[in-house]
């Protein structure tokens, strides 16, 4: 299957929206949930202040991130070797949303409904932002590799 093939497949388009509509939900939850807590936050105790705080700040960051590899996979150019690296970026994109429900999703549902059982998923949520900067780090190298091997074709 070539680049432009699969970037206009039905599965490529499909995931690509939801990501999108992830983003927004993540995006729009973070603002409104800052807002909050930056007025109402106050009055919680340290530890949960903590706790929200470091929830909000990666949530907020990784669906930034997630905006930049949906961008990526838009712009990425229509060659048949940017397929490894669009599969990368889907797997960071994927990686992202697992950490930002494990990780921050985790946190809140432990603080909110002091379900403390549930606080054992938030490292695997840590993990997967991990792997998912080192998607993105490996989608590079092979983007990088891919223009390497197309300006040797050309000489």
């Amino acid at each position: 299957m070539s680049i432009i093939q699969m970037k206009n497949s039905h599965v490529f388009r499909n995931y690509l929206t939801a990501i999108m509509i992830f983003i927004g939900i993540s995006g729009c939850f973070s603002v409104l949930f800052g807002a909050w807590f930056a007025h109402a936050g106050a009055n919680l105790p340290n530890e949960v202040q903590s706790r929200l705080a470091n929830a909000l700040q990666y949530q907020f960051f990784h669906t930034l991130a997630l905006l930049t590899v949906a961008i990526w996979l838009q712009v990425l150019p229509g060659k048949h070797h940017a397929v490894k690296v669009i599969n990368l970026l889907y797997l960071s994109a994927s990686f992202f949303i697992v950490g930002i429900l494990f990780f921050s999703g985790v946190l809140y549902i432990k603080t909110f409904f002091d379900f403390t059982v549930i606080g054992k998923i938030v490292p695997f949520g840590g993990i997967s932002f991990a792997l998912g900067w080192l998607c993105i780090s490996w989608a590079g190298i092979n983007s990088t590799l891919c223009t390497l091997s197309t300006d040797q074709d050309r000489l």
